[in-house]
């Protein structure tokens, strides 16, 4: 195992490559702990060099709504009438602090998506 620190986008390349050989390995071996830790380089180098800005809003709702098959029907508990959910996701009204309130709650979406708008 010779696993160097990732300096640069170069290195960077070299792990990717190194991961694709390392893919298939099985669990409990020499190399699958080497795919580990090429992993935690990898994530650790491009959060700090290529970070990720929090969600939008509609869009984190959109994505819980497409990951538990929920219509525009199921949010309005957590928002309001059904013109309200429709304005909210047409991004005509924003979310108030009680809408993201009961989504973080009911939905178990995150506030930090919630609150980036």
């Amino acid at each position: 195992m010779n696993i160097q620190p990732i300096h640069n986008d170069a290195d960077l390349d070299r792990a990717f490559s190194r991961i694709e050989e390392l893919w298939t390995v099985e669990d409990g071996t020499q190399q699958a702990d080497e795919l580990e830790v090429l992993s935690i380089l990898v994530e650790k180098y491009e959060d700090e060099h290529y970070p990720v800005g929090p969600s939008d809003p509609v869009e984190a709702i959109k994505f819980r709504m497409e990951q538990q098959g929920l219509t525009q029907r199921d949010l309005e508990p957590f928002i309001g009438s059904s013109g309200r959910v429709s304005e909210v996701l047409n991004r005509k009204r924003k979310l108030s602090l009680r809408m993201i309130k009961r989504l973080h709650d009911g939905l178990k979406i995150p506030y930090e998506s919630l609150l980036a708008g």
